[in-house]
């Protein structure tokens, strides 16, 4: 009877362990609870991690899939997907922790897709970016649908008109010539760049080679100045990030007996899009002794926007379908020229081999001398010229 007892008791663990998602909202306590539940199932290919605080304290908390959580490993690209940047937009909150119970449930049953997307690919999944703003939401209860109630995080800001506007810089870099790619912070930022950093924009200013998908509204952990862009523009100008952002329902705070509904409309475009981060070309940029290059800039002939490589040579360009010229430069090296051909499955590979540029020495050419004779003639523009310039430099008669 007692082994009869231990089995029962065993295979109740194990249902509780492999149990289905429950379509339910989730306040914050919960919230936290669902993603280190999933850390404690899948504990081989998750970790959470803080990117900071919100105005009230909590924690924003991120659960990453790989198959060696917290590094980053070279050619493996790295998407996040972000939630709740609205506080009262919740459907994305939802589909995020449903999405996380998904992948593990999914790789302990050694589903080959999801194995495979976890094992070439590092996710970050951040299910609430504005975890004070959901719960002014939620304390409204069902009934009570106050359209903007809880829409900001506790200092009354719009966490999506809350990031510096680059757009200027672009315009006249593309006018008057200019990079079109990791602009810099306006000086009215950088002052504040170190405050921010340490808030949670640490997260953001990594600069990962991505491909982004923003449930529900994107995302700021700065809370105290009131700027005018969203993320979207920010990262695609400022760092390699590509990103977009969906509206998923019309709903902002759908009821429960909805999400099920929406979890199953959505499961097969949360899996496809991440698999997307796949499309296009990758590879390491090297110098002649195949040390990595850092900060090299990867070009495509015909679109305006290049990437870079990052701390370990690599570098991630999404690419559709099509041949292409791509184009590998960095100071002080020859850059190199190649033609692609990028197909609809996986990513190209192509790497770069850049070799040290040789200093073009131009010959010295002696001044005739005088003991033979000849002298130098002036031309008359540059005599006018030196004129002119000495005028200058005595001032006004």
């Amino acid at each position: 009877m007692s082994d009869l007892l231990s089995v029962f008791l065993h295979l109740l663990l194990l249902f509780k362990l492999v149990a289905p998602v429950t379509f339910r909202h989730h306040r914050y306590d919960d919230l936290v609870r669902t993603l280190y539940k999933v850390q404690n199932e899948c504990p081989g290919i998750t970790r959470v991690y803080s990117i900071g605080r919100s105005v009230e304290g909590r924690h924003l908390y991120v659960l990453e899939f790989s198959d060696h959580p917290g590094i980053h490993e070279p050619l493996e690209p790295e998407v996040k997907y972000v939630g709740n940047m609205h506080g009262n937009e919740a459907l994305g909150r939802e589909l995020m922790l449903q999405l996380s119970e998904f992948l593990c449930e999914e790789f302990r049953n050694r589903n080959q897709r999801i194995v495979q997307l976890i094992q070439d690919t590092r996710i970050h999944i951040l299910p609430s970016m504005n975890p004070d703003g959901y719960e002014v939401a939620a304390a409204q209860g069902p009934n009570k649908p106050g359209y903007l109630v809880g829409r900001n995080n506790a200092n009354g800001v719009d966490l999506n008109r809350n990031f510096p506007d680059l757009n200027t810089y672009i315009y006249y870099n593309e006018k008057y010539g200019g990079p079109n790619h990791h602009l810099p912070l306006p000086d009215n930022w950088k002052s504040q760049l170190a405050k921010v950093y340490s808030y949670a924009h640490g997260w953001m200013f990594q600069g990962w080679n991505c491909g982004d998908y923003f449930p529900d509204g994107i995302t700021n952990g700065a809370s105290w100045y009131s700027l005018s862009k969203g993320m979207q523009d920010f990262n695609y100008l400022h760092t390699n990030c590509f990103e977009i952002t969906l509206e998923l329902s019309c709903d902002k705070f759908p009821p429960e007996e909805e999400l099920q509904r929406e979890w199953l409309g959505n499961r097969e475009a949360l899996i496809q899009f991440l698999e997307q981060v796949h499309q296009g070309i990758k590879g390491m940029v090297l110098d002649e002794n195949y040390n990595n290059l850092a900060n090299a800039v990867i070009s495509v002939s015909g679109i305006n926007h290049d990437v870079t490589s990052g701390d370990h040579g690599d570098y991630f360009r999404l690419l559709l379908p099509g041949i292409y010229t791509v184009s590998a430069t960095a100071p002080g090296y020859d850059p190199e020229t190649v033609t692609v051909t990028v197909g609809p499955a996986e990513p190209t590979l192509v790497n770069f081999h850049l070799k040290r540029s040789i200093p073009q020495v131009s010959p010295v050419r002696r001044a005739p001398s005088r003991r033979h004779g000849v002298r130098a003639k002036v031309q008359p523009q540059a005599r006018k010229k030196e004129m002119e310039m000495r005028q200058l430099q005595r001032g006004p008669a």
